[in-house]
């Protein structure tokens, strides 16, 4: 019925930063059962077990880690693997496709190993990474509207551009307005047909997006938080990253493209300034509508 005094010492002196309604390590009193022990040892597990993170230090060095590796291997395939240099801009650009896609699948992996994750289901590792099948129609609609909100002048003027050429065009050929429609959507059509088969389209648009998003966002901000940063630091700290990784940028433009110095450091200070602003936000999107239960 009752444990032994000396086991019950040895073993409640773990416990007792947690819960000071434990005996401590000399008095504890007889009347202390094996159910009210194992009750209080089960909240004080509960509690340890809530309180598990990662060390900040380990969560800097991975995420540091992660931003040069997705830069670095971008060199690999000259540098590391000796392929002979490309022949076209469009294989390069494949190139550059299958090692972001390669730095983004290392990241995910190596990231779940870090992060004191319970669940190894499909779909609460998705919830940790920020993708979300509850509420995926909020989930989308609403960033995406936030984020049109930030380039609505680019929109209003390019759609004010292609409706003065439309009137221009139709004024022009001086027929009606259901010849003009018809005249204007294979034009349409076709340079919608070109943006598909365009290699920088994909880049800019899809492989882009989704690998940078991945690492610098999906990765590096659950890390961050289980590091014990706090929210605001963490929206500070994630574009950091990001932004660093885009140093390599300045490199290229003075080295390769024979930039002046100057002119490549107003450059890339222009693009670093942007991503701290624009990484800051989209880190503020993913905590707001990440899982809580993540």
């Amino acid at each position: 019925e009752y444990f032994p005094q000396e086991t019950l010492r040895r073993k409640t002196c773990r416990y007792q930063e947690y819960f000071p309604q434990l005996p401590s390590q000399q008095s504890t009193p007889k009347e202390f059962t094996i159910h009210s022990f194992c009750e209080v040892v089960l909240e004080a597990m509960i509690m340890e077990e809530e309180e598990e993170g990662v060390q900040k230090s380990v969560a800097v060095t991975a995420c540091t880690a992660m931003a040069l590796f997705y830069v670095a291997i971008l060199y690999s395939p000259t540098l590391i693997l000796r392929l002979p240099p490309s022949t076209s801009f469009a294989s390069f650009t494949i190139r550059r496709f299958i090692c972001a896609a390669v730095s983004s699948v290392l990241s995910l992996v190596v990231s779940a190993f870090i992060l004191p994750i319970r669940n190894w289901e499909a779909s609460y590792l998705s919830g940790v990474y920020g993708i979300r099948l509850d509420h995926l129609c909020q989930a989308v609609v609403y960033p995406v509207f936030l984020t049109s909100l930030m380039y609505a002048g680019s929109f209003v003027l390019k759609s004010m551009s292609l409706l003065n050429s439309w009137r221009e065009h139709c004024n022009v050929g001086e027929s009606h307005s259901s010849n003009c429609i018809k005249n204007v959507l294979p034009i349409f059509i076709g340079k919608m047909f070109s943006l598909a088969s365009n290699v920088l389209a994909w880049r800019n648009y899809f492989v882009a997006p989704i690998t940078e998003e991945l690492v610098f966002r999906a990765c590096m901000i659950p890390l961050l938080l289980c590091g014990g940063f706090k929210t605001y630091n963490v929206i500070f700290f994630c574009p950091i990253f990001f932004s660093l990784a885009h140093l390599n940028h300045f490199l290229e433009m003075y080295t390769q493209q024979n930039h002046s110095l100057l002119n490549a450091s107003m450059i890339v200070g222009l693009q670093l300034g942007y991503t701290v602003i624009f990484g800051s936000y989209a880190s503020f999107l993913f905590i707001r509508t990440v899982s809580s239960d993540s």
